[in-house]
């Protein structure tokens, strides 16, 4: 008999967390772990896929239909009256609000998340941002534009630091680089579904008196909130419960319709909970601990390392066709958005070469994010000063190749680093403050490169290029210093909060 039967109130749909042991009288060597693991891996996987493929699409729909039907004069930018030189920052105004927007509202989203039913916040997130790419159908003028693309940002907030802190909920640091690169593949493949499908709808401009960038963003948005409500059965909410149910009738209702069943049968539930309880500690924070976070040193290093991959990713993301274009400016708009899908689909395959080695050897993960940014760096030099647009074509496809493992790998170091200590506050607090913040680079990209720096256009955006090169240069420094500081640094802190407690223990005695 499982401890489960032999203990009602560890039902997994009721039970509260407890620091008792349960399950510590079942082997679980790691085959059966592998196991229990791959299981949770075709649930909770597709679903996270399917999640983050809808929320980075938009992104990368965005930076298409700033080429789409561009020949016709039925770009985005062309059909909105932003062609000419003054409206092209503007337009780069637009595009970096939208990262302002995950910006500001990235650490609220995700501190929310940490005290509701993670699951259905991460629905909520998928049906939001559906609703508001429909809306983009009914754009007029460049103000609406600004608008829509800081609530874009706004709505989608939380996505990326939420998937790291749900999966650090299911898996423990040692498998989750894997994992968080399993679905961050969703991101280049959106990237590279964008330039094909894209291609499709450049043939349906006109069709019932619809730009094709329009047609584009109604079905995108239609399918995503399909997509969103769908997750509410589909997606799995905590492997056990932190907190005693709502007595609210309109909670009870909720849960009892949309709260899926747990994944695992009662006994792989048991072993699965032995093997992460270590995991929950600290589930209750406050603004103190939110405070100690952002003031811990470690902190920022990761910081500068989202910074420079995530201004690199997204510049190629949203600009991506812009360079292939001026290198080649013979090509015909749907030519370009076939080039364009090629980058991401290099950018999956580091993504699956690289990360099962930064899981496997956890300890290097900061110098296999190093030898991703030479690589990147490579591309980026071989992109601007290479003879010939297939030579300047192939850096693209290099970079793409570079760039995959960058974010997982930065994203598990931020859960190894601050969970042990911080709990779920740390998880949390750090994924979304390194993912906000670092986000600046994304700005940096999108406002003051490429469109943003008009004469650079001139040079086939070599400057833009090379100002990139230095930020992953800036990001390949702060791994290093990650990497010498974390484990001194934590230890610091742990010793201090010890002498903190037994001070109190002695306190109280007296």
């Amino acid at each position: 008999m499982s401890e489960l039967d032999k203990h009602p109130e560890h039902d997994l749909d009721n039970a509260v967390v407890r620091e008792d042991s349960i399950g510590e009288d079942l082997p679980a060597p790691k085959s059966e772990l592998d196991r229990i693991y791959r299981k949770l891996d075709f649930r909770i996987i597709p679903a996270l896929w399917c999640l983050y493929f809808l929320t980075s699409f938009g992104s990368s729909v965005y930076g298409v239909t700033l080429t789409m039907n561009k020949k016709q004069g039925h770009s985005l930018p062309q059909s909105l009256g932003m062609d000419d030189v003054k409206s092209k920052k503007t337009l780069s105004t637009a595009s970096a609000l939208y990262y302002v927007g995950y910006i500001v509202f990235d650490v609220p989203m995700n501190l929310i998340m940490t005290k509701v039913s993670p699951q259905s916040w991460l629905a909520r997130i998928v049906i939001t941002v559906g609703l508001v790419y429909t809306c983009y159908i009914a754009l007029e003028s460049s103000h609406a534009l600004i608008a829509v693309r800081f609530i874009s940002g706004m709505v989608g907030a939380g996505t990326w630091p939420g998937l790291s802190y749900y999966i650090s909920l299911w898996y423990p640091n040692e498998r989750s680089v894997r994992r968080i690169g399993y679905y961050f593949t969703a991101a280049q493949i959106s990237a590279a579904a964008a330039g094909l499908v894209s291609a499709g709808f450049q043939k349906m401009d006109g069709v019932r008196g619809y730009y094709g960038w329009q047609w584009m963003y109604l079905v995108y948005g239609c399918v995503t909130i399909t997509c969103g409500i769908s997750l509410l059965w589909w997606l799995p909410d905590r492997p056990f419960k932190t907190t005693n149910d709502s007595t609210s009738k309109i909670m009870i209702w909720y849960n009892k319709y949309f709260t899926p069943r747990h994944p695992l049968n009662s006994r792989e539930a048991a072993i699965h909970r032995k093997d992460i309880e270590s995991r929950y500690t600290l589930v209750r924070w406050t603004w103190k601990d939110v405070a100690g976070i952002c003031m811990d040193l470690r902190l920022w290093p990761l910081i500068i390392m989202y910074f420079g991959v995530v201004g690199t990713g997204f510049g190629l993301a949203v600009f991506g066709t812009t360079i292939i274009q001026a290198n080649n400016p013979k090509l015909t708009s749907i030519n370009v958005s076939l080039l364009y899908a090629p980058i991401w689909l290099f950018d999956l395959g580091g993504i699956l070469t690289i990360t099962p080695f930064a899981d496997h050897f956890k300890k290097y993960r900061a110098f296999f994010f190093c030898g991703a940014c030479l690589i990147i760096i490579t591309g980026m030099l071989v992109t601007t000063f290479a003879h010939g647009p297939w030579n300047r074509y192939a850096g693209l496809l290099i970079a793409g190749y570079g760039l995959g493992p960058t974010v997982p790998i930065c994203m598990s170091l931020s859960a190894e680093i601050f969970g042990p200590i911080y709990g779920d506050s740390g998880i949390a607090v750090s994924a979304a403050v390194v993912s906000g913040l670092g986000n600046l680079g994304s700005v940096t990209a999108t406002y003051a490169l490429y469109r943003g720096w008009p004469a650079d256009a001139k040079r086939l955006y070599r400057g833009s290029n090379l100002v990139l090169v230095g930020m992953l240069g800036g990001s390949i420094i702060a791994a290093l210093v990650c990497y010498f500081i974390k484990d001194k640094v934590g230890k610091t802190i742990k010793t201090s909060e010890e002498s903190s407690e037994t001070s109190q223990i002695s306190e109280d005695m007296k």
